[in-house]
């Protein structure tokens, strides 16, 4: 709902707008928020707008890409192809992502967000896991590719987990496909282990 009326961070846009591709149900409840605001919007009294404003939306309307230079979600059945909302960001492709290892096999790309929430893709190896950690904040992750398991589950392709601070957790990667994950956090993880809090400064995360 808050993605609805333009009210999140552009790293929760994010990954709400990429899990929507990917999810018929969440795209049709987003339909629906959108309607009501909708309704409400021309239900409202009228405001005044400037002297340019229509030209200036005119304007941008045409800058606006051609539908067929973005990605769907039925495009990105291969696992190969980065889900459109995200295009932007990394490019088309996983492997056009600029990684940055993080030890261990693991490795992450920070995107340019902005603003005080974080997003980042992980890759994390097949069988491999991330240190355990628990939150200062909220965490939102969303699985592109493989599956990870966690004290609260199991997630493929699709899902997203929400974890906050009562939650302390070591995602582990499942075997036979490396698992891309794209996280979103508004505070610093915080780390049980004390090398990855040596290393938290470094690595951003």
């Amino acid at each position: 709902m808050a993605y609805a009326a333009g009210g999140l961070p552009e790293a929760f846009n994010l990954i709400v707008a990429t899990h929507v591709t990917m999810c018929d149900e969440c795209r049709a409840r987003l339909e629906s928020f959108e309607a009501v605001g909708g309704a409400l919007i021309e239900s409202d009294l009228c405001a005044e707008m400037s002297p340019g404003a229509l030209g200036d939306t005119l304007s941008r309307l045409c800058e606006t890409p051609s539908p067929e230079t973005y990605v769907t979600a039925d495009d990105c059945a291969g696992d190969t192809l980065v889900p459109a909302p995200l295009t932007d960001y990394v490019g088309r492709e996983f492997g056009q992502v600029k990684w940055r290892s993080l030890g261990g096999g693991v490795r992450q790309a920070v995107l340019d967000t902005g603003g005080a929430a974080t997003a980042r893709l992980l890759h994390i190896p097949a069988g491999k896991k991330l240190p355990e950690h628990g939150h200062k904040g909220l965490e939102a992750t969303l699985v592109l590719q493989g599956a990870f398991s966690d004290a609260d589950g199991r997630f493929a392709r699709g899902d997203v987990e929400i974890a906050g601070m009562d939650l302390d957790h070591t995602p582990v990667a499942e075997h036979g496909e490396d698992c891309i994950c794209l996280a979103v956090t508004d505070a610093p993880l915080k780390f049980s282990g004390w090398l990855p809090r040596i290393a938290q400064p470094f690595i951003g995360i």
